[in-house]
């Protein structure tokens, strides 16, 4: 069983730190299957049907701001292999439809309005492509694919979320595809070095459904083999099922990073998670489901189990095949930006100036020498006015009186059998953030 010190060596890169930071983004499901009232396309589809006319990324993006989002992930490409931009590399795309005269790009108007109004912008690029007489070949196959996603994230400015799902079913002929992960990670990496890999990719890992369900405690380092669980063909989706859409995180699946659970592991990994769901039963919009909308109270449980339970938020909103996104779903984005904004825009203890305490028990009375203090100096110095009290069973003894902690302060306590430890932070501009606190047997 690794040790708690061989545990916390496990940290996150700064593109997952950045992403954690994220909290809550949208997906955008838009494609053929908005216009067949499908889930699943199979690449016969005619372009031509493709014709959002009234299409306005503005108010989709407009939408999702308001509702507290700060990214947007874009369906480029689904599993029909109908591209929402004009690749070079067939003409199952925009470049065939009558929309804009043949000459629109939906990815480039998403992504510009994105940057517009300050959120990210991230690619969802299917590996499964139904339409593509090459797919099961191979490294054909590869070189077709690789050189779309080099299209996206060479052509759209900064990507970042690269979501792959590890959708596989059969080309032509019963061909089966294996896909070279390593090949489209390194693509990335080359071209978007700050973009996470989501889902079938090493940074971002799926929680397990589709329904929005969290597991109680949401571990973010887990075995490394956890991260070849959606990519297998094997165990990957091959049909629309909605079943799986709606399933919920069993007990088998619920535990994947407490001590109890890296027993025997050798191989660690930090892989947080994303909780994604859609507003609507589907993921491209059907009008049947116009009045299948999830309710405020809904959205609001899994927002706090995602977002307030270390996992990110993915949130899908379908557009119409008019090129809007429907009034039901603005309506009920509208309504949960205004919950976050009742619930979390106002942090009473930031306005607050009484006395902060931190307290520290030992497992048993030692000698202490040096208590080491820091302050999270990326949110500025902060403390002005501190204490420290020490005590064994007694009566809390002051020891220390300061003020300024920043990025180190070193404090010599030199007392024998110390229980406990108390640090009051008395005065600071805002809410302080201490980064850590260690004690030491230390000598004079």
């Amino acid at each position: 069983m690794p040790t708690d010190q061989e545990l916390i060596k496990i940290v996150p890169s700064k593109r997952q730190l950045k992403y954690q930071e994220t909290e809550f983004y949208a997906f955008f499901h838009f494609g053929m299957n908005t216009y067949t009232n499908r889930e699943w396309g199979d690449g016969t589809e005619d372009p031509g049907i493709f014709d959002p006319q009234e299409f306005d990324a503005g108010q989709w993006v407009s939408a999702v701001k308001a509702a507290g989002m700060k990214g947007v992930i874009l369906t480029c490409k689904h599993h029909d292999g109908f591209c929402l931009w004009s690749t070079k590399y067939t003409q199952h795309s925009v470049a065939s439809s009558p929309w804009r005269d043949g000459v629109g790009d939906v990815v480039r108007e998403v992504s510009d309005t994105c940057r517009r109004y300050g959120l990210k912008f991230g690619i969802y690029l299917s590996p499964w492509d139904r339409n593509q007489p090459c797919y099961g070949s191979g490294k054909e196959y590869d070189d077709y694919y690789i050189a779309q996603l080099t299209e996206l994230l060479t052509g759209y400015g900064e990507i970042f979320s690269v979501w792959l799902d590890g959708a596989c079913g059969e080309g032509p002929n019963g061909k089966k595809q294996v896909y070279d992960w390593e090949r489209y990670y390194a693509c990335v990496r080359n071209y978007q070095p700050d973009a996470c890999i989501c889902v079938c990719g090493p940074d971002i890992r799926w929680c397990g459904n589709e329904a929005g369900d969290v597991r109680n405690s949401e571990w973010s380092v887990v075995p490394a083999r956890t991260a070849l669980t959606e990519s297998v063909q094997e165990r990957s989706q091959q049909s629309d099922d909605e079943e799986f859409r709606q399933r919920k995180i069993t007990s088998d699946m619920e535990d994947l990073g407490s001590r109890a659970a890296l027993e025997g592991e050798r191989d660690l990994i930090w892989y947080p998670a994303e909780v994604n769901t859609s507003i609507r039963p589907g993921w491209f919009y059907h009008p049947e489901e116009d009045d299948q909308v999830k309710s405020l109270e809904e959205l609001v449980h899994i927002y706090l189990g995602s977002v307030g339970g270390n996992a990110t938020f993915l949130l899908n909103i379908p557009p119409m095949p008019n090129g809007l996104l429907h009034e039901n779903d603005v309506e009920r984005l509208r309504e949960l930006g205004e919950w976050q904004q009742r619930s979390f825009s106002r942090n009473l203890l930031e306005e607050s100036h009484r006395p902060v305490e931190l307290v520290f028990a030992l497992d048993e009375a030692e000698d202490a020498g040096y208590l080491v203090l820091k302050e999270e100096i990326r949110h500025s110095q902060r403390v002005e006015a501190f204490e420290v009290f020490v005590r064994d069973q007694g009566e809390w003894e002051k020891v220390y009186t300061g003020t300024v902690i920043g990025y180190k302060k070193i404090i010599p306590l030199f007392k024998e059998n110390v229980r406990e430890i108390r640090i009051v932070l008395n005065d600071y501009r805002v809410l302080p953030q201490i980064s850590f606190v260690g004690v030491y047997p230390g000598k004079k």
